[in-house]
């Protein structure tokens, strides 16, 4: 029984000793949050080191957001903590909107922080307003010149729209493709040159901002460069090939050309060949029509006389001798 006793007090006294300990690693946050005008009680130091909450970063965003006349329920701060969020930085963000007269509640913030905004970096950007330089952009005006242009864009972030809205990469994009359209609609690459506030009007005017988290205020054109004679260089490629093309066709055609003459020349051998055929039949007709009596000796001899006749006439008049009379 005596050792039943002993047991039981060794452990209250352990307790009694884990739980001074606690208490004793809290103390000096519970005192700092009291001096604070932040009170958070012992126990609920305790409820967050059970939770796994960091007490400290918890009484820090407490004290920070009572400081600013801006007093945020310990519950909430946990919710955000255990939930993934940047406490401190969420604090700091409905602080900074509060002193900028931008209406921006400790929800709203933590769920932008959650939504993976830097929620004090937009608020900041509301007040103090972002410059993005564009890289060089190159457009062609209607007269075939290039021109590339460098852009700044002045924006600002819009708070309701920070949730969802489209990032820098979607801003400088259009600005982008609105100035390529602007030197595209320019009858000539002086105009833009002589006046280049005509692009950041038109730009401006299109609302490029629609869907982003950001307004744009402002866009400036930072420089102006004349670049190629992109007409003249498509004239040119445009004309190499035509040539090309040319070039091929009369390649063709001189092709066709020969193979044709090949041809005709093979229907000549054919057809001399046919007359020399035709030619060898003629003493074999003749002397079948003095074997069947159709032709006489005299006739014979009369055509061969008319033969004779004929030739001597041909070389007198200096008139070749054509081959098949011979």
């Amino acid at each position: 029984m005596e050792n039943l006793v002993l047991l039981g007090m060794f452990l209250l006294a352990a307790i009694a000793l884990g739980l001074i300990y606690l208490l004793a690693s809290f103390f000096s946050l519970w005192l700092q949050a009291l001096f604070s005008k932040a009170s958070v009680s012992i126990f609920q130091l305790l409820g967050m080191r059970l939770r796994k909450v960091n007490p400290r970063m918890i009484v820090e965003a407490r004290i920070l957001s009572v400081k600013a006349g801006i007093p945020v329920e310990t519950n909430l701060l946990e919710a955000h903590y255990l939930s993934g969020g940047n406490v401190l930085r969420v604090v700091q963000a409905v602080i900074a909107a509060n002193k900028a007269n931008i209406n921006l509640s400790f929800e709203e913030s933590a769920a932008i922080d959650l939504a993976g905004r830097n929620v004090l970096e937009a608020v900041q950007m509301s007040v103090n307003p972002k410059v993005i330089t564009t890289p060089r952009i190159s457009g062609v005006a209607l007269d075939g010149i290039q021109l590339q242009a460098i852009t700044r864009i002045t924006v600002r972030t819009s708070i309701r729209k920070l949730v969802g809205g489209a990032g820098e990469e979607t801003v400088i994009a259009r600005v982008g493709e609105g100035i390529v359209s602007s030197i595209g609609s320019a009858k000539t690459h002086k105009e833009v040159l002589e006046n280049p506030n005509m692009i950041s009007k038109k730009v401006l005017a299109s609302g490029l901002d629609a869907g982003t988290a950001f307004e744009i205020l402002s866009i400036d054109i930072a420089d102006v460069d004349v670049g190629n004679n992109i007409g003249a260089i498509l004239e040119t490629d445009r004309a190499e090939a035509d040539k090309k093309i040319a070039q091929a066709k009369a390649e063709e055609r001189r092709a066709m050309a020969a193979a044709a003459e090949q041809e005709m020349k093979a229907r000549v051998v054919e057809m001399q060949a046919k007359v020399v055929e035709a030619e060898a039949q003629v003493p074999l007709a003749m002397a079948e029509a003095l074997r069947g009596g159709n032709l006489g000796v005299m006739d014979y001899y009369n055509l061969q006389n008319i033969k004779a006749d004929t030739q001597m006439r041909k070389q007198i008049s200096g008139v070749p001798e054509d081959k098949g009379n011979k």
